[in-house]
């Protein structure tokens, strides 16, 4: 009963810190990127937050169990990622002063491509609030707390409140709070069982030595390990959710150092919950891997810190699903239906992005319920965006010196996009790994050569024109 008590006063807390930002978020400004107001300490808070959502904490404890510490490498090659973005393009990002990712690519090739890239960006992120929602019901459920679907409903029910009050004020408020706690639970929660199986020796001794080989291992090799620094890693170089943040930012210092502090406060919280997983392994082999951490949490932890760490896990998929829902709300309302109909008004738009919140929220509750897994149903939507969207905005970082055009961003995205969705069903029957991670490069291959070879060759006619 005690963990249950905390999780209802965590869900009040949120919903009290959303209706606390209300009178701040009337302007679209304000509403949509916090007033640009956001310190270091909130954007490096709220991109924690983001990121340690469903698949850095079930999905990862899963692969910890599975195979080691090399399941790390889902969170560390966002952490790779980070670096780049904060090295190359955070500042550069931030001075831009957007309010999203298509506006940038409007900006860089022209209003076709970004229209193209709005509709992609909203389809792919749909799967990943959605593993998000369906997370914390399972979390819940597993933990023998009731009816799974009841869960979900109540989890995106509390989400689509406090965002719609607030918007990116209250996200980046609660964003905050919640990072605290995920990293309380997760460190609280590790040393616990690290004691209770007798510490990291103990840890050692029980399980294969292939557990502890990195940064590859017999069950995750350098062709997979590829896989994940480009399909993964470079969502965190162009991602929507991770512009949002620094779109929010006070300016472009704030920007990039938020961006650097982000990618090393990762590296500790993926190695903690992957261990987690791998004492899972040791207490409880027999079990499935997506039930590693919700097993842990229910069968090794006293009640209080059932709670606690219970907390950490619905912090971390709530935030994570309420930035991807507020980032694809803001998409299709200033960049989809402002297009269509430019004369709406600053408040007309932000009723249109609450309703957007709410729709795409219940939308998003419905795809849940057909999900097979979490680090499967965020490939799709990472393998799609990444071939679709990350080799074009790179590219337009340099558009005149590497000559790329419109017409070659935009079918870069069309057919990348395409050739993603397809090659990701087709892959999902394969049962070796290094040809399935081989093939899942190949859209993002085709559509970075698309981009060049269509953007020259349209050069070349334009000049014997």
């Amino acid at each position: 009963m005690l963990p249950l008590i905390i999780v209802i006063v965590y869900f009040i807390a949120m919903i009290v810190l959303g209706l606390s930002t209300r009178k701040q978020a009337r302007s679209a400004g304000s509403y949509f990127v916090a007033g640009r107001s956001g310190s270091t300490l909130f954007i490096t808070g709220s991109l924690l937050a983001t990121i340690i959502g469903a698949s850095a904490t079930i999905g990862m404890a899963g692969l910890g169990f599975a195979r080691g510490l090399t399941g790390a490498w889902w969170i560390l090659s966002g952490s790779v990622g980070l670096l780049v973005l904060g090295f190359l393009f955070a500042r550069k990002v931030r001075e831009y002063g957007f309010y999203t990712l298509p506006a940038l690519i409007e900006k860089q090739y022209g209003r076709a491509p970004a229209m193209a890239a709005s509709i992609l960006i909203v389809v792919a992120w749909m799967a990943v609030i959605a593993g998000q929602i369906i997370a914390a019901g399972t979390i819940m459920a597993v933990l023998g707390y009731g009816n799974a679907t009841v869960w979900i409903v109540i989890s995106t029910a509390v989400f689509i409140f406090y965002t719609v009050l607030g918007g990116q004020r209250a996200v980046l408020k609660t964003d905050l709070w919640q990072t605290i706690i995920i990293f309380l639970g997760i460190f609280s929660g590790l040393g616990f069982v690290l004691w209770k199986i007798g510490g990291f020796n103990a840890l050692r001794n029980g399980l294969p030595a292939s557990y502890f080989s990195f940064p590859v291992s017999a069950k995750f090799g350098p062709i997979e390990l590829l896989n994940y620094l480009l399909l993964v890693g470079l969502t965190y170089v162009v991602g929507p959710d991770m512009y949002s943040r620094i779109f929010s930012a006070k300016d472009g210092q704030v920007a990039k150092r938020s961006v650097f502090w982000t990618a090393g406060l990762l590296i500790p919280l993926a190695l903690g919950i992957t261990l987690i997983g791998m004492t899972a392994a040791v207490l409880y082999p027999n079990i499935a891997s997506g039930q590693a951490f919700p097993t842990v949490i229910k069968g090794a932890m006293p009640p209080v810190l059932v709670g606690l760490v219970l907390a950490a896990l619905l912090s971390a998929v709530m935030s994570s699903a309420v930035t991807c829902l507020l980032s694809v709300s803001t998409i299709l309302t200033t960049d989809v239906i402002h297009k269509f109909r430019p004369a709406l008004t600053e408040e007309k738009l932000l009723v249109i992005s609450k309703w957007g919140i709410v729709i795409l929220g219940l939308l998003a509750l419905a795809v849940a319920l057909q999900l097979k897994g979490i680090i499967t149903s965020l490939m799709y939507a990472y393998t799609i965006f990444t071939a679709g969207i990350i080799p074009i905005v790179i590219a337009g970082f340099w558009k005149e010196k590497l000559k790329v055009t419109t017409t070659g961003a935009l079918t870069a995205i069309i057919v990348g996009g395409t050739s993603a969705l397809i090659m990701k069903i087709y892959t999902g029957a394969l049962t070796n790994a290094d040809t399935a991670a081989l093939l899942n490069l190949l859209p993002l291959a085709v559509s970075t050569v698309l981009l060049f070879a269509v953007s020259w060759g349209e050069r070349a006619f334009r000049k014997q024109m």
